[in-house]
């Protein structure tokens, strides 16, 4: 395939306008009601909302390649976004486990054609396609940069570190994506505890030294009015010169009103900006980025062009339609029997789950006091859940699980079914795996419904360039 160009883009984003504008209109920028009618409905009656093999590529198409896959949270927010969105290559690989079960349900769902169930560092650049977007959820591990190695040619990563081939990929690509979209956890700008921020620094200046200006916004999904409370660092990048912040007006503009995420999700400043630049080589600012800082460089918002950072708290503006825990869930004659929990267990339950103040002793033999604060039980039906976590399965007791009264009285677990709902996936998506796999699976996923309104608005903001390439803001 040949590399499309910018006015290609251009073009293929112009076809696309009028169905942004439509969508957004009919269902009044929200996409929480139309999502959760579609999970609703089983795959068997609603038909398959995505092809079995990789459709034919066409010059009005963004091809798109998805590592750290999973189960195709990306695929499926921006598919559900735009036709134009195709994904043309992905990866997933589990390197603790024989049994790949995301790679499976990947395959089973959208086809074998252009998926990889191979460990991503060994897989050469050049067995990737050409793509104009490349999206991941990569893991979170330590970013830091050990010393240049001259007999490799380039940094490494500590153990492996997956961002590191997240780097590699884009560094050698011939042609490098247009768009990049990852997203981590909301906890990556201030990690390490010793060095705030270091691993989010490392992040911006790898990407700025590969000519990106990147954007990034920590998202509760909840705080929009999707069923679950789940918060988590979201981060678009795009080639150098693609966008321009020129016309916007202030910074504080930008990251509020005019910029990707701006247009997705409104938000309000709540603190001044904070702007300051990452200086040095990658392992300077590995070595020096906040050291011995105690707090944190990076707000919950931000921008950072030619490495230098413009960052601001920001508060979410949303006056739609919130979906909560109840509306999601089965009824009570749909749920399998070993999903309630016996009664005789139910005060181990509310134990876990209550507060509690005691005595530990460590292995050095020291003994200090341990307290937990208490959780509701049975979880609130009339909010979004708590975040989903890879834990969620299984029968034990646990403080952690959700637990639900249905309206006979009886307490029960979550289903697969609804723990898909919650990260508004389409139902029985992950069928084919164990319950307790999964819960698993919808643990480590994202909300289909973020990446799909990011993916409208990178459609409906790349549609407006001048003729020297550079954004029009309205």
């Amino acid at each position: 395939m040949a590399m499309i160009g910018i006015n290609s883009l251009k073009r293929k984003i112009k076809m696309n306008t009028k169905e942004y504008q439509t969508y957004s209109s009919q269902n009044n920028q929200n996409i929480c009601e139309p999502i959760a009618d579609y999970c609703r409905v089983s795959r068997e009656s609603m038909g398959s909302l995505f092809e079995d093999i990789v459709s034919d590529v066409t010059e009005s198409d963004i091809r798109v390649v998805e590592l750290f896959a999973g189960v195709g949270g990306f695929r499926i927010g921006l598919e559900r976004a735009s036709a134009c969105f195709k994904t043309v290559w992905s990866n997933q690989w589990e390197p603790s486990t024989k049994r790949q079960d995301a790679s499976i349900i990947y395959s089973e769902r959208f086809g074998l054609e252009g998926h990889s169930n191979q460990d991503i560092n060994t897989v050469p650049t050049s067995s990737i396609p050409e793509c104009d977007m490349l999206v991941g959820g990569f893991p979170c591990q330590d970013y830091s940069v050990a010393t240049t190695l001259n007999r490799s040619g380039g940094i490494e990563g500590k153990k492996g570190v997956l961002w590191w081939q997240i780097y590699r990929i884009i560094e050698e690509s011939e042609h490098r994506p247009t768009y990049l979209f990852f997203e981590n956890v909301d906890r990556l700008l201030k990690s390490p505890a010793s060095q705030r921020g270091r691993d989010f620094a490392i992040i911006l200046a790898s990407l700025n030294d590969l000519g990106y200006d990147v954007e990034w916004r920590v998202i509760n999904a909840a705080e929009y009015g999707m069923p679950q409370r789940r918060r988590r660092t979201y981060i678009v990048g795009y080639k150098r010169g693609n966008y321009a912040i020129r016309k916007s007006g202030k910074e504080e503009d930008w990251i509020c009103q005019n910029g990707i995420f701006a247009r997705a999700f409104s938000s309000e400043a709540v603190t001044a900006m904070k702007s300051f630049e990452i200086k040095g080589t990658l392992d300077e600012v590995s070595a020096n980025f906040n050291k011995n800082g105690e707090k944190c460089e990076f707000e919950n918002a931000g921008f950072m062009s030619n490495r230098k950072v413009n960052t601001i708290k920001v508060s979410p503006l949303y006056n739609g339609p919130f979906l909560t825990l109840g509306e999601i869930l089965l009824s009570e004659d749909e749920v399998p029997e070993e999903f309630f929990i016996p009664e005789e267990e139910v005060e181990k339950w509310e134990y876990l789950k209550g507060s509690k103040s005691f005595m530990r002793t460590n292995a050095a033999g020291f003994q200090y006091k341990y307290s937990e604060g208490g959780m509701a039980f049975p979880d609130a039906l009339d909010k979004a859940s708590r975040t989903i976590i890879t834990g969620e399965g299984g029968k034990a007791p646990s403080r952690f699980k959700h637990v639900v009264k249905t309206p006979s009285g009886k307490y029960r677990r979550l289903t697969p079914i609804e723990l898909e709902r919650l990260n508004m996936f389409p139902d029985n998506h992950t069928e084919g795996s164990s319950d307790m796999r999964r819960a698993f699976l919808m643990g480590n996923a994202l909300v289909t419904g973020v990446v799909e309104k990011i993916g409208l608005s990178i459609l409906s903001n790349a549609g407006k360039f001048d003729d020297n390439n550079n954004l029009i803001v309205d």
